[in-house]
């Protein structure tokens, strides 16, 4: 289905193509939109255009409707959370990159230092991050 010139998240197929390449009629792509369980890009005239991705995401909606029974506001959630995971995720890897990146930066000083200089070990750590600010708002 991925056009190569194109990536996952190009909004390219209009609602009728994006319901027949998802197995859905169009009106529950609107009402999956309005919702924001799938919320496709816009064409310049305002009608919706559907990626790759926002194709595999309803068949998802609709697999998790009709296959595990969960109503739309529960897959709503389950979206939001796997978004937040995978955004949890990234953040990590990009903290640990930075931590090596300190860390390497660390032993190659002190390896510079001259003979008799005192040696630090360079050991591993766990770190804590707390986030002072306040949850954004959740619509209430």
């Amino acid at each position: 289905m991925t056009n190569p010139a194109f990536g996952d998240d190009t909004p390219v197929y209009v609602i009728s193509v994006a319901a027949e390449l998802s197995g859905l009629h169009p009106q529950t792509l609107r009402q999956y939109d309005r919702l924001g369980l799938v919320s496709p890009g816009r064409a310049t005239g305002r009608g919706r255009r559907y990626s790759v991705r926002d194709i595999q995401m309803l068949r998802e909606v609709q697999r998790l409707s009709q296959e595990e029974g969960i109503n739309l506001a529960g897959i709503k959630r389950i979206l939001e959370l796997q978004r937040e995971v995978a955004e949890l995720r990234d953040h990590i890897f990009h903290l640990h990159n930075e931590m090596e990146a300190a860390r390497s930066a660390v032993s190659r000083r002190e390896s510079g230092r001259s003979p008799g200089g005192e040696m630090l070990p360079v050991r591993r750590t766990r770190v804590t991050l707390f986030n002072t600010s306040p949850p954004p708002d959740q619509g209430r």
